[in-house]
């Protein structure tokens, strides 16, 4: 995560806090557990005490940290108090406010998700380490992880827009990971695995990838779908712009299919065929594919839907 996060106990000393708190204050998370916030940022103390006081969030945005090099940048700063007379301070670039990409609503979604993720993972860390049966601890490991990579995900669309981090990586790593994460799920549909073992690597960031694939296959499970195809192969004869092979990624479900009058418009924000559906999962999972130089395409199954993935193979070293 790049959001600085800590949690203060009633003196405003830091109980935790993660990594990017400490680079954002110039100092290792060691370094700042135990620290109080008098020497940490005294500027944040007297909003600090308010909000305990008064039991209410603040909402601090252009704040100057301090006079330390690591603390002049304008920050935004966001203090709320916690059910156990705690303190949650969460700290981001003033930048991070501009990514008007993604809209001032998902940026407030993404903002809100980040405190129930971190309870998540406390609670998942709790499970993994108690539990008694390999596959509890195995179950607990999986919702720790994935809250670590949607707190990672809402941290990202807080941030202003900027170009994916590419690497060389084999496509069907992420494509085992979504068939796990549907396993965990009751009513989960069948996997069906269609890989060509010879692929090469894609030229892409995983964890983009993933969380792609992922919108797929959630999406196919709330159309009912019953059985979901993962399927890989090369593909000849389509080109990508600056890519001189291209890899293809098919997720093809039996589910309900689209509706006839919205496939049109099924990849832009806020177009659902679900009254419960947000509309957002295709729009971020095409946005993923054009971040990688790939697209993301859909046509009608007999029964249900497939997605085809394009990705631009990874080049081989010189």
């Amino acid at each position: 995560m790049t959001t600085g996060l800590a949690v203060l106990d009633a003196e405003l000393r830091v109980r935790w806090a993660n990594p990017a708190l400490g680079e954002r204050l110039g100092r290792s998370a060691a370094r700042c557990h135990g620290a109080a916030l008098t020497e940490l940022v005294p500027a944040l103390v007297d909003a600090a005490q308010r909000c305990l006081r008064e039991q209410r969030r603040l909402h601090l945005r252009e704040m100057t940290l301090g006079s330390a090099p690591a603390l002049q940048a304008p920050a935004e700063v966001l203090l709320q108090p916690l059910s156990d007379g705690t303190l949650l301070l969460e700290l981001l670039p003033a930048a991070a406010t501009n990514g008007a990409d993604y809209g001032p609503g998902l940026r407030t979604l993404a903002h809100e998700l980040l405190n129930p993720l971190a309870g998540m993972r406390g609670a998942a860390q709790l499970l993994e380490r108690d539990a008694l049966a390999p596959a509890q601890r195995e179950l607990a490991s999986l919702i720790r992880e994935e809250a670590d990579r949607l707190a990672a995900l809402a941290a990202r669309l807080l941030r202003p827009p900027s170009a994916a981090s590419l690497s060389a990586f084999d496509v069907h790593e992420p494509l085992q990971r979504v068939a796990a994460l549907l396993a965990a799920q009751p009513d989960a549909p069948r996997v069906l695995r269609d890989y060509d073992p010879s692929l090469p690597p894609a030229q892409g960031d995983a964890e983009r990838i993933l969380q792609l694939l992922l919108n797929l296959a959630r999406n196919a499970h709330e159309a009912g779908a019953r059985t979901l195809t993962l399927r890989t192969r090369a593909e000849i004869g389509t080109r990508l712009p600056g890519a001189h092979r291209v890899l293809r990624i098919e997720v093809q479900d039996d589910g309900h299919g689209v509706m006839p009058e919205l496939r049109a418009r099924l990849f832009e924000p806020w177009v659902s065929g679900r009254s419960d559906g947000t509309g957002l999962g295709l729009a971020l999972a095409r946005a993923i594919a054009r971040e990688h130089g790939g697209e993301l395409d859909y046509a009608p199954a007999d029964p249900g839907s497939l997605f085809v993935l394009r990705l631009p193979q990874a080049e081989a070293m010189p």
